[in-house]
């Protein structure tokens, strides 16, 4: 980035509104626009990518095993990020950092485009992409809380998240009917162009914010945040809420498959659809105050239904408690609206980069230990298992102390930064 590029301060946190924020108000920030138009370019490069990656693999091993770890194996990579080198996402230039991470984006799926490069190398490739694109996200993220304001926090995630899923379904739909006139090369090529495009994107749109930081971003910086994180009981109880209920109906979703193979696409379809209706319910028509009182509600909704199927029901009454449970899936939005609520300016980048990738992670914990337990019970018997513990985990880390929003801020302050904690507030 230019030196000359001009540094905009970042805004001052503000109460949360009482009114919604609408996405077209969002939109009409210029700022905004720029890394929404990225983030849902880069989405879809990751998508075609991962399909070509996996329908490569596929027709050279034909292993379910390896085509699988080929498609979502970059997830794995993404806690190497948040253990090491989080801190980048809030260094004094973000606009920068994520310009020179969407390039080695750019240059590792343009890698994957050379025909005949060995299968370990490929995977080589994919992790490495997995750990930057990790980093990407934290910066991303941190520049979304200075661009937006505090109020219109929840609803800016609320359209990404849909966007996000929308675009995962019809980037798959895509990428199949392109493979039939394309090779799994050419696909690689078209996902970077989406790369580059998404680049150029936040170069024209997204300014330079300066976010207060005494200390150079390195491992010892990352280390040091992540340990006063987990030290504050609000904010590890935020994390715990946002990563384990998660996780754990990631992992019954996991075994569609496995308990009915001929319905399981209507259970992913419901499931897919619940989620995106509770993203616009919740992001897009409840104000702050709602959100936070519905925040349990929803989090208690997200494991529920899947305790029925410890009566094996029919595929459709599976999908209405499925679509239900899809749902509960918008909790992430109040607790996120929370944790940045808690989170000192100088380190919202890092926080919010630490909390995607262990949710990320804690998505395959729960698929594995879903798949675990199902070798030795049945299926609709392992996720009724799988969803009690997750709604038990609801029930025993609610926290206990009520805050409204703009309560007095008190506690710790993090090194570097001159923001201190807040009190944890209702989540």
């Amino acid at each position: 980035m230019p030196s000359s590029r001009r540094v905009t301060p970042a805004p001052s946190p503000t109460a949360p509104s009482d009114t919604p924020t609408g996405y077209r108000s969002l939109l009409r920030n210029r700022e905004f626009s720029g890394l929404y138009i990225s983030f849902t370019l880069t989405v879809a490069a990751s998508t075609l990518s991962g399909f070509a990656l996996g329908a490569l693999v596929n027709h050279r091993t034909g292993s379910p095993f390896l085509t699988a770890v080929s498609m979502y194996g970059a997830t794995f990579a993404t806690v190497l990020g948040a253990l090491t080198l989080m801190s980048v996402a809030d260094g004094k230039r973000p606009c920068r950092t994520l310009l020179l991470l969407q390039l080695v984006s750019l240059a590792g799926v343009a890698a994957q485009a050379v025909p005949g490069l060995p299968l370990v190398a490929r995977f080589a490739l994919l992790l490495t992409l997995g750990f930057f694109q990790s980093l990407g996200t934290g910066t991303r993220l941190g520049l979304l809380a200075e661009v937006v304001p505090v109020s219109a926090y929840a609803p800016a995630r609320s359209l990404m998240n849909v966007t996000s899923g929308g675009t995962a379904i019809l980037g798959y739909a895509v990428g199949a009917v392109l493979l039939r006139y394309l090779s799994p090369y050419e696909l690689f090529a078209v996902a970077a162009a989406l790369t580059a495009l998404g680049t150029v994107v936040v170069a024209a749109t997204v300014r330079e914010h300066s976010i207060r930081l005494t200390r150079r971003p390195g491992l010892r910086r990352t280390w040091t945040t992540n340990a006063e994180l987990f030290a504050h009981p609000g904010r590890r109880t935020l994390l715990l809420n946002l990563w384990v209920p998660n996780g754990l109906i990631v992992g019954c979703e996991a075994l569609f498959l496995s308990y009915d193979p001929e319905g399981a696409g209507t259970l992913l379809a419901a499931a897919s659809a619940g989620m995106l209706l509770g993203d616009l319910i919740v992001g897009r028509l409840l104000d702050a105050e709602r959100r936070r009182r519905v925040a349990f509600a929803l989090r208690l909704l997200l494991a529920a239904p899947f305790l029925l199927f410890a009566a094996h029901p029919p595929v459709l009454v599976a999908a209405v408690a499925v679509g239900l449970a899809g749902v509960g899936f918008a909790a992430t939005l109040p607790l996120q609206e929370q944790l940045l609520e808690q989170t000192p300016e100088a380190i919202r980048g890092q926080v919010q980069g630490v909390e995607s990738a262990g949710r990320m992670t804690c998505q395959g914990i729960g698929a594995a230990l879903a798949g675990g337990l199902a070798q030795f019970v049945a299926p609709g018997t392992a996720m009724a298992v799988v969803a009690g513990v997750s709604v038990a985990v609801t029930v025993l880390c609610r926290p206990s102390l009520r805050t409204g929003p703009g309560a007095a801020v008190r506690g710790r302050t993090y090194r570097g930064s001159t923001a201190a904690a807040r009190p944890t507030p209702d989540a």
